[in-house]
């Protein structure tokens, strides 16, 4: 009776605890990996969400400043240069614009904006800049206040659409522009262009770049955007110019059945 007794009161065989502990150590091993894999997707999805988010910031302000652009000055209608910077594509953009709230005394609506980018020397990375000058200057390129749009970029380019084709380049900047590029009428080469072609290019992976160096570590292709932004005063613009030429040469305004290859019809 008491051999049956301590056959019911025994504990675990070590075949059962050597079982429990491999299915627990198995158990741990791929929590261990489903926690570790979690991790690296927030590491490689924190970067990227941060980038969507400046790419669709300065996305909005640079299509919001374009659709309300207008002459950057009584001499500068438009200006736009296609340039590089350490290797990658650098554009400028310099215009005036309506989108813009008076936030000083004897301040309008209207501000000279300009779009550049910057390299940081500290980080090594690219800085999009915005300036922006409320007040009339004599120099329309200088003065104002500069604030960043984003950071990362690894390039930045503007086209410009006339209604026929896209160029690289508009208004005269340092004698090259598109006056040299076409071989239409001057009519289309001034003024304010149809549309602007904003593509951005961003580091897919920025945290990785280590300062001083112009290019990313990483292998992974940069993350690519584009929008088109129409002008929506360039029309008023060009027809304001028209008009001006118009009432400049009074004279040469036709009046129906009063010209003279018309008269002897009409008899």
């Amino acid at each position: 009776m008491r051999t049956g007794r301590n056959r019911q009161a025994s504990g675990f065989t070590l075949i059962e605890i050597v079982v429990a502990s491999s299915i627990m150590a198995l158990v741990l091993a791929s929590a261990y990996v489903c926690l570790r894999a979690a991790i690296s997707t927030q590491r490689l999805v924190d970067p990227r969400v941060e980038l969507l988010q400046n790419a669709r910031v300065a996305m909005s302000l640079i299509s919001a400043d374009l659709r309300a652009a207008c002459p950057l000055s009584s001499e500068v209608d438009f200006l736009g240069m296609h340039r590089e910077l350490g290797g990658v594509e650098a554009d400028n953009l310099d215009f005036g614009t309506h989108n813009y709230t008076p936030r000083r005394p004897n301040e309008g609506d209207f501000c000279q904006v300009s779009y550049y980018l910057n390299q940081d020397r500290e980080t090594g990375q690219f800085v999009l800049m915005r300036r922006r000058n409320p007040c009339l200057a004599p120099n329309p390129l200088e003065g104002g206040s500069r604030e960043e749009i984003a950071r990362g970029l690894t390039g930045v380019r503007f086209e410009y659409y006339d209604g026929l084709d896209w160029y690289e380049n508009w208004g005269d900047v340092e004698g090259s522009g598109k006056a040299q590029m076409s071989n239409r009428v001057r009519s289309n080469l001034t003024g304010l262009p149809e549309a602007v072609r904003i593509t951005m290019w961003f580091d897919s992976n920025p945290r990785t770049a280590k300062p001083g160096l112009l290019e990313p570590t990483n292998a992974a292709p940069p993350l690519v955007f584009q929008t088109i932004a129409r002008l929506n005063l360039a029309a008023a613009s060009e027809k304001n110019s028209a008009g001006g030429s118009e009432s400049s040469n009074p004279d040469n305004t036709a009046q129906p059945g009063a010209s003279p290859g018309n008269a002897g019809g009409n008899q």
